[in-house]
């Protein structure tokens, strides 16, 4: 069994107050139109949190016109680059007055660790905020040399309004991973975060107003996939959607673009990431780093490293000290500053996970260690290892999204890369060994967008982050994400001697 904290329901922490519960359309903080709401809750303990305002189609249809007309009037795309960088760099100032806040917000919405929040995730976002300010004011054409009597240019444009639709893993990192370059490039949004997690998007939004970004650029709007995010990614004002998700949902968002006004899409979905750790890798940072990679963020977490393929000389060794390793990983509050897992985000997802535990054992894996809920309260599960797995199972293809790693053995190179390539996602993969060579060769093997060596998440707003396959098309950060949110035009104009003047 898990190491466990004691007080997961509750603790000794105090709720953070709750500011802002409305939709935030045209810098202003508005019910819905219908009235309607909806419960937010605490994972710790399944209590409610705060009613939040429901979105609905007449919610979207508020908010888009308010982006429309900042975008086609409005100050935000004519600003110079430098204006909207200093602007976001105010504004990243501000969240950096507010990281316990915000850390918190996100700690009893979601049950992401707080001191994780305060060190590493609310940072981070003030990182990806500043770099984009950075890169604002550095947005370049191209001089084109054309055949005959003319010479040509380009424009980078903003590609106009742009509807942001975020999960729940990482509530304020993703909001800022594709709200920063859309800001840099000079866009307007409307942004729809989950449902299960709405309170921090909405505290940015007042931020975000505070710091000087115009009213109608940044809206938001809280509501369900099915009719909130439903009416953003087939309305017609909308000129893109950026969407990180599940391949079901990525699919009706692709389906609703093509039916409506042939939008631009790009998807960050899901993942069935490899980690392969060959003879020659020292066991015991191997197995720190394969129970990181999977019970991190509770295992909710679209990279995680959910297959772990070790080969044969070190396996018995490897099974033995990964079961101690996740005996070892405390669960419990998330306020707690000794835990290593809180809860998953909500009830559903607790049952989701705990039902992809009965299929590994049902498909005949072994149970190493863990599997089953912890405490009588809240949606804590036990780090959970099998042993065994065939790649068939379902716990080896489908995307768990919980604390469930899949332990499997393998005899040479050529083998690890066909296994580690049986799946239908290619989001990431890690690698663990001493041998260059064969570092080299297996990353440029398997199909996935990032490759780890000897690492894992190991990320910077500089780096680029997409999937191959179903995982999804385009990336999110480095400069590659701001063209996700420009146009491209061509200017051809006659030099002066043109004989067809």
């Amino acid at each position: 069994m898990a190491n466990h904290s004691k007080g997961n329901s509750k603790g000794s922490f105090e709720l953070p107050e709750i500011k802002f519960t409305k939709h935030f359309i045209n810098g202003q903080f508005v019910d819905s139109i219908s009235g309607k709401t909806f419960e937010t809750r605490d994972p710790r303990n399944g209590e409610v949190i705060a009613h939040i305002a429901e979105g609905h189609k007449e919610d979207i249809d508020l908010a888009v016109k308010a982006a429309r007309e900042a975008f086609d009037h409005g100050k935000w795309p004519r600003m110079s680059g430098y204006e909207r960088g200093r602007i976001m760099s105010k504004f990243a100032d501000l969240i950096e007055e507010h990281i316990e806040e915000l850390a918190a917000l996100d700690g009893v919405d979601g049950g992401k660790l707080f001191t994780i929040g305060k060190i590493m995730d609310i940072p981070g976002c003030i990182h990806m905020l500043r770099y984009y300010a950075g890169a604002a004011d550095k947005i370049h054409g191209e001089t084109l040399k054309i055949a005959g009597e003319y010479q040509g240019h380009t424009l980078k444009e903003p590609i106009g309004v742009a509807g942001i639709i975020i999960p729940w893993n990482f509530p304020s990192t993703l909001f800022f991973v594709k709200v920063s370059p859309a800001l840099a490039a000079g866009c307007t949004m409307v942004v729809k975060p989950a449902e299960q997690t709405p309170l921090s998007a909405l505290f940015y939004a007042h931020l975000a107003k505070q710091a000087g970004i115009p009213d109608g650029v940044i809206n938001v709007v809280n509501g369900f996939g099915s009719e909130a995010g439903a009416a953003l990614a087939s309305h017609m004002d909308v000129d893109k959607i950026a969407f990180t998700g599940s391949p079901e949902v990525g699919r009706l968002i692709m389906k609703a673009s093509a039916e409506s006004n042939l939008k631009t899409v790009s998807l960050e979905l899901g993942g069935k990431s490899p980690l392969i750790i060959f003879d020659d890798a020292d066991v015991d940072m191997a197995v720190n780093l394969a129970r990181m990679a999977i019970f991190f963020n509770k295992g909710e977490i679209c990279v995680a490293g959910s297959r772990v393929y070790v080969q044969e000389g070190i396996y018995d060794e490897f099974v033995k000290k990964a079961a101690e390793a996740a005996k070892s990983w405390v669960v419990g509050d998330p306020f707690d500053p000794t835990v290593q897992q809180g809860p998953q985000v909500d009830k559903k997802q607790f049952e989701r996970v705990l039902k992809y535990i009965e299929h590994g054992k049902t498909e005949g894996a072994t149970l190493l260690t863990g599997g089953k809920p912890y405490g009588e309260t809240g949606y804590y599960i036990e780090p959970t290892i099998f042993t065994d797995v065939k790649e068939n199972m379902l716990i080896a293809q489908d995307e768990i999204f919980g604390p469930v790693m899949s332990l499997m053995k393998f005899k040479t190179v050529e083998e690890a890369i066909e296994r580690a390539n049986c799946t239908r996602y290619g989001l990431a993969a890690g690698i663990v060994t001493k041998d260059l060579n064969i570092a080299n060769w297996v990353a440029r093997s398997v199909r996935a967008g990032t490759i780890w060596i000897n690492c894992y998440f190991a990320f910077d707003p500089d780096c680029p982050f997409g999937g191959y396959k179903m995982s999804g098309f385009g990336r999110d950060q480095g400069l590659h994400a701001i063209e996700k949110y420009l146009q491209v035009k061509s200017v051809i104009t006659p030099l002066i001697n043109s004989p067809w003047l």
